[in-house]
């Protein structure tokens, strides 16, 4: 059966490895009991796949949460079998969902306000008329953050030629070339990935037109 989006999302961002966040115990074990939620026909095999998790570890969480009477193991044929999810798991999945998700809208609260403390001192300066540069999850953030604030953005830029007149959270994606034909306060790098790229990028072009660059 295919997961819907909005769920298959849910699972990739469980998984997901990084420098600084990485999944734990619990995590792994809310991401078994969302991919079964979705589909309790998953064989041990699929879910190592979908999880990123060796056959062994797979083996060893469904025998915890047995165990621990989130599944039930149903036969299908005498070589496989449905993990279905009992009342129990179905909670234990609704509840963990909850706390992992107060964790990430902390953790998406806590950077909002980093990006609020860099451009105060623009807002102070009254230098109030933004470029932003990079069409990215970041950019999608700092334009949450501007949400009823004095700063207005003229213009939304991207290297990559794919988005340009594209529609991105209510803003054009252009080319940066757009840049050296408006006229703006600063330029706000919101590409966390490529900023020392693009700063080389617009330099020369701020410090001709006397314009500040906001790094993150």
């Amino acid at each position: 059966m295919e997961a819907p989006a909005g769920e298959n999302r849910i699972v990739k961002q469980l998984i997901s490895e990084g420098n600084y966040l990485k999944p734990s115990k619990n995590t792994r074990i809310l991401a078994m009991l969302d991919a079964l939620s979705i589909d309790s026909g998953l064989s041990q095999f699929e879910l190592g796949k979908k999880l990123s998790l060796s056959g062994a570890m797979v083996n060893q969480y469904l025998r915890q949460m047995q165990a621990d009477g989130l599944v039930e193991y149903e036969p299908v044929n005498g070589k496989s079998y449905r993990y279905q999810l009992t009342e129990k798991g179905v909670a234990r999945r609704r509840r963990m969902l909850a706390d992992y998700s107060s964790e990430t809208v902390r953790i998406y609260t806590t950077v909002k306000e980093f990006i609020r403390e860099r451009l105060s001192p623009l807002r102070e300066a009254g230098l109030l008329r933004l470029a932003l540069f990079g069409a990215s999850e970041t950019c999608e953030v700092v334009l949450s953050t501007l949400q009823e604030s004095p700063f207005k953005v003229v213009a939304l830029v991207d290297n990559n030629s794919n988005k340009y007149g594209q529609l991105f959270h209510g803003y054009v994606v252009s080319s940066p070339v757009l840049m050296e034909q408006l006229e703006f306060d600063a330029v706000v790098i919101t590409s966390f990935g490529r900023q020392d790229e693009i700063y080389a990028q617009v330099e020369p072009m701020a410090r001709k037109k006397g314009i500040d660059i906001v790094r993150f």
